[in-house]
């Protein structure tokens, strides 16, 4: 085998991986939100454990990337694929440890009833896992225009984010015994919210991939 062909095999592999590592990361999240919804703590001890499998992940693909610019000296643009590639899998690993600080907050919920209306959170999942799912198909399709489209949606997520904080803070003036939980609520909203950014930054990356330059998608 050539030394190119050999390369781009690598860079198939790496690619490959990326895709496991946001798969994963993104199944967290919707299991996470689940086990709350259900108030499953051992579903959400899980989200734990399998945390240990992204991370791995993450570092196997650094690991690669990082024999490949020793082995092959790539090109600049090999260099920036190669380098977008590390950022994205970064990216998902971060949505997969939001997974574990919305299980973490489950767990401090317990089995305590859940006081406050879920469908702002359900909405907020939904879009966020939505938004991930995409962008991972626009990023492995290199498409632009889809991208953007998905990037324009974090606004969505910003303002419902925003509405629901307001009615948190509300809820626990209104029943201060319940506060505990109400923190715990937030957290978890602040959390999705965050997942979500991460999507945007994805789509980030990949104009970077294709146009070589940086832009900013959601000011």
């Amino acid at each position: 085998m050539i030394v190119r062909e050999r390369f781009e095999q690598e860079m198939q592999e790496v690619q490959k991986q990326f895709v496991e590592i946001a798969t994963s990361s993104i199944h967290a999240l919707k299991t996470a939100f689940d086990a709350l919804l259900e108030q499953d703590l051992e579903k959400s001890l899980k989200i734990l454990e399998d945390d240990l499998v992204i991370n791995r992940l993450e570092e196997e693909i650094n690991d690669r990337v990082i024999l490949l610019i020793a082995k092959q000296q790539p090109v600049a643009t090999d260099l920036r694929r190669l380098m977008v590639l590390v950022k994205a899998a970064s990216d998902m690993e971060r949505v997969g440890d939001y997974a574990v600080n919305i299980a973490k907050e489950t767990i401090r919920i317990g089995k305590d009833p859940l006081i406050f209306p879920t469908n702002n959170l359900q909405t907020m999942c939904n879009k966020t896992v939505e938004m991930l799912e995409n962008i991972i198909t626009a990023f492995t399709e290199e498409d632009t225009v889809r991208a953007k489209e998905i990037a324009e949606l974090d606004d969505y997520v910003d303002d419902l984010y925003g509405a629901t904080v307001t009615l948190l803070l509300r809820a626990g003036a209104e029943n201060p015994a319940h506060i505990h939980q109400i923190t715990h609520l937030t957290f978890i909203c602040r959390y999705l919210e965050r997942s979500a950014d991460h999507a945007t930054n994805i789509a980030e990356h990949l104009f970077y991939l294709i146009k070589g330059k940086h832009y900013e998608l959601n000011n």
